[in-house]
C-alpha cells in the first residue's frame, strides 16, 4: 500500500459472513487517503466457484473447475481514460449484488473446494495496483420438514459378517439402532448397538463413528474417494464368543454442510453411521454403514407450529470450518 493510501477494506453489511442462496449480497469498499490521489478506476468482482485437484503422480493431476457466479462491476469509473482525483480523506463505495438461488454450500475439501470471495482492485495513475478480497459464506439450506416422512423414523440395521476361513473363521452380528434418519448440526445421533462375537478370535476394536465421505468428480468421472471421522465411541474388546450392548450412545454432529452440496456437480458429500469392526485375524477394519442426511432446518415436533419453530429452532452456526483434518481413510 503506497504512503498516499491508508485504508482499502471490504466491508460486508452482514458482520457473520453467511448468505443464503437468493439474498443480497451488500456492503461497502472503503478508502482512505492521506494526499490527493490520482487513480484510474475501482474494479469489484464477486466470484463463487468449485475447484477439483486430485494429483495422479509426480507431473499428472486430475482438475475441474465449474463457476456459480462471475460479476463484474466499476465502482469508480475512468471514463474517456481520464485519471479521477481522490482528495484527502475517507471514500466509500457501496456494492450490491442478489445472489443466485441455486448456489451450493461453502465446502473446503483436501482435494476440492466450493468458496466465494469478493475482491476489488484500485489502479494509481503511477502504475501502483492496490488489491484486496473478502471471503464469503454460502449456505445452502435443506429443511429436513420437507424431506420423505420416513426420515424422522427410527431406523435398525442387521448385518452379519463373515470372519477367516477355517477354523478361525466365523461371524460377527451387528444389531445397530438409530433414533431417526437424518439430523442437523449440533444435534446428537441417539444410537443402540449389540455386536456378536461368534469367531474364534478377540475382537481388538469396536467402534461407532459418524464418517462424512467426500467424492470427488473430474468430467463426469470419480476419481478420488475420501472419509473422514467426525465424532466417535470407542468400546472394548470382545472375546470370542462375547457380546457388547451399547445402550444410549451419542454421536454430536458438528458445523458442516449439507448433505451432497447441492448445485454442485463435482463434489458430493455424504454421511453415514459406521460401525467399525477389526478382529485380531484381520489387517483392516471391516464397516457397517448406515447412510443418513444432514440438512439444515430440524424436525418440527406435532405441538410446535410454524412460528414457534422459527423462533425455537437450533440456529446453524454463523460459519463453517476454515480448515479440515486429514481423512483416516482414502479409498481410490
Amino acid at each position: 500500500m503506497s504512503k498516499k493510501l491508508t485504508k482499502f477494506q471490504i466491508i460486508l453489511d452482514r458482520g457473520a459472513l453467511l448468505y443464503l442462496p437468493g439474498q443480497v449480497l451488500s456492503g461497502r469498499v472503503l478508502l482512505e487517503t492521506q494526499a490527493d490521489t490520482a487513480v484510474l478506476g475501482l474494479h469489484f468482482h464477486v466470484l463463487g466457484e468449485c475447484t477439483v485437484h486430485v494429483p495422479k503422480g509426480r507431473r499428472d493431476k486430475s482438475y475441474d473447475k465449474e463457476n456459480y457466479i462471475d460479476f463484474r462491476m466499476k465502482l469508480l469509473d475512468d471514463f474517456d481514460n481520464k485519471p479521477i482525483l481522490l482528495s484527502p480523506g475517507i471514500h466509500c463505495f457501496p456494492f450490491k449484488l442478489g445472489l443466485p438461488v441455486s448456489l451450493p454450500s461453502t465446502f473446503l475439501g483436501r482435494h476440492g473446494w466450493v468458496q466465494y470471495y469478493c475482491k476489488t482492485s484500485l489502479q494509481e495513475t503511477s502504475g501502483i495496483t492496490h488489491k484486496n478480497q473478502q471471503v464469503f459464506i454460502v449456505l445452502n439450506p435443506i429443511d429436513l420438514n420437507l424431506e420423505v416422512p420416513i426420515m424422522s423414523s427410527p431406523l435398525e440395521a442387521n448385518v452379519d459378517h463373515r470372519v477367516g476361513v477355517g477354523y478361525i473363521g466365523g461371524t460377527v452380528r451387528c444389531n445397530v439402532g438409530l433414533d431417526k434418519r437424518a439430523y442437523v448440526p449440533g444435534e446428537s445421533i441417539l444410537l443402540t448397538g449389540e455386536v456378536h462375537n461368534r469367531t474364534n478370535v478377540t475382537v481388538k476394536l469396536l467402534k461407532y463413528a459418524l464418517i462424512e465421505t467426500v467424492k470427488y468428480f473430474v468430467h463426469g468421472k470419480l476419481v478420488h474417494q475420501e472419509r473422514r471421522e467426525l465424532d466417535a465411541i470407542v468400546r472394548d474388546k470382545i472375546k470370542s464368543g462375547g457380546r457388547d450392548v451399547l445402550q444410549n450412545g451419542h454421536l454430536t454432529v458438528p458445523p458442516l454442510p449439507p448433505t451432497n452440496l447441492l448445485g454442485c456437480h463435482l463434489i458430493k458429500v455424504q454421511y453415514s453411521v459406521c460401525v467399525l469392526i477389526e478382529p485380531n485375524l484381520m489387517e483392516r477394519q471391516e464397516a457397517v454403514r448406515i447412510p443418513i442426511t444432514l440438512g439444515t432446518y430440524p424436525f418440527r415436533r406435532d405441538d410446535e407450529n410454524l412460528q414457534e419453530w422459527v423462533d425455537n429452532y437450533v440456529q446453524y452456526p454463523a460459519a463453517l470450518p476454515v480448515s479440515r483434518g486429514t481423512p483416516f481413510e482414502v479409498l481410490h
